[in-house]
C-alpha cells in the first residue's frame, strides 16, 4: 500500500489535528455530501455536487446564517479534520476542480477519512483519560497504527476495511469506558442503555452519573437538568435532545456533531474541548 508521511505527536497534538480547519480545505463537505430536502437541509444536492452557496474560494455564503436559511444539517456536520487533511496531504494542495476525474476520488475519500478521524479522536481520549492509565500504551499502538491508515493514497483508502478497524478498536474503547465509569466504593452500580430507544424520553433531572448509552436513541429526550457525568455517549443519537441545564462534565467520546445536534443553553455544562454551538444563545 502507497502511503504519504503523516507525523506523530503527543495527544495534545493529535487532538488539534482532528478539530476542522475549514480554512485548509476545499469545501469537501459542501461537494462530496447528498442532502437531501427536509427540516435540515432547504434543498436537494447529490454527491459531488457542489453546493450552491459554495463560493470559488471554498468558502460557504451564508456560513453565518445557515439555521436561518434552512441548513441546519450543515451546522451539525464535524469532518474531525478529515477536510483539510484529505485536502492537503492526502492530495497535496490539489484542488478537486482541476482534478481530472472532476474531483470524484477526493469526494469519495471524505466519508473514509472521516471515519479513520473518528477513530483517532476516541483514542486520544482514552490517552487523555487518568482512569485508563493502564490502556495507555495500548491507546500509543493504535493511534500509531490509525494515524499511519490516514496516510494511504486514495486507492489504498478506497480498498481498507473500515469495519474492520473499527472492529479492532473497540475493545479498547468498551475497556477504557469500564475503567472511567467504574463506581467508587459504595456507589451504586452505573445503568447499562446501550442501544436503548429513548426517543423522546423524560429524563429531566435524572441522575445518569455512568450510564452507558452507546449507540441509545436520545432524539428530542428530555435532558433538561439531567446529570450525565461520566456518561459513555459514544456513537449516542442527541438529534434535538434537550440539554438545557444539563452536565455532561466528563462525558466519555461526546464529540462535537453531537453536541451541535442537541440543544442546549448557557448552563449546559460539557467540558473541555467542545465549542458551545450559537444557536445555544
Amino acid at each position: 500500500m502507497s502511503a504519504v508521511e503523516v507525523p506523530l505527536g503527543r495527544p495534545g497534538g493529535e487532538r488539534a489535528r482532528l478539530r476542522a480547519d475549514c480554512g485548509n480545505c476545499f469545501g469537501l463537505c459542501c461537494v462530496a455530501l447528498a442532502f437531501t430536502r427536509s427540516a435540515d437541509f432547504a434543498a436537494d444536492k447529490d454527491s459531488g455536487e457542489p453546493c450552491r452557496h459554495l463560493g470559488a474560494d471554498h468558502r460557504c455564503g451564508i456560513h453565518t446564517r445557515l439555521r436561518a436559511e434552512g441548513y441546519r444539517g450543515c451546522t451539525v456536520y464535524d469532518c474531525f479534520g478529515a477536510g483539510q487533511h484529505l485536502s492537503q496531504v492526502t492530495f497535496g494542495g490539489r484542488d478537486w476542480r482541476g482534478a481530472e476525474d472532476g474531483g470524484r476520488a477526493m469526494f469519495a475519500a471524505l466519508p473514509r477519512m472521516r471515519q479513520l478521524h473518528e477513530l483517532l479522536a476516541y483514542l486520544t481520549e482514552v490517552r487523555e483519560r487518568p482512569a485508563a492509565a493502564e490502556l495507555h500504551p495500548a491507546a500509543d499502538r493504535e493511534l500509531a497504527r490509525v494515524r499511519a491508515l490516514t496516510g494511504l493514497d486514495p486507492a489504498a483508502l478506497a480498498a481498507l476495511d473500515l469495519d474492520a478497524e473499527r472492529a479492532a478498536v473497540n475493545p479498547l474503547l468498551l475497556r477504557a469506558s469500564e475503567l472511567v465509569r467504574a463506581p467508587g466504593p459504595g456507589a451504586r452500580r452505573r445503568a447499562v442503555r446501550r442501544g436503548a430507544d429513548l426517543l423522546g424520553a423524560r429524563l429531566r433531572g435524572a441522575d445518569l452519573r455512568g450510564t452507558d448509552f452507546r449507540g441509545a436513541c436520545l432524539i428530542a429526550a428530555d435532558l433538561r437538568g439531567a446529570d450525565l457525568r461520566l456518561a459513555d455517549l459514544i456513537g449516542a443519537d442527541l438529534r434535538d435532545a434537550d440539554l438545557r441545564g444539563a452536565d455532561l462534565t466528563g462525558a466519555l467520546f461526546l464529540t462535537q456533531s453531537q453536541v451541535n445536534a442537541a440543544r442546549g443553553d448557557a448552563r449546559t455544562r460539557t467540558g473541555p474541548g467542545l465549542d458551545r454551538p450559537a444557536h445555544w444563545s
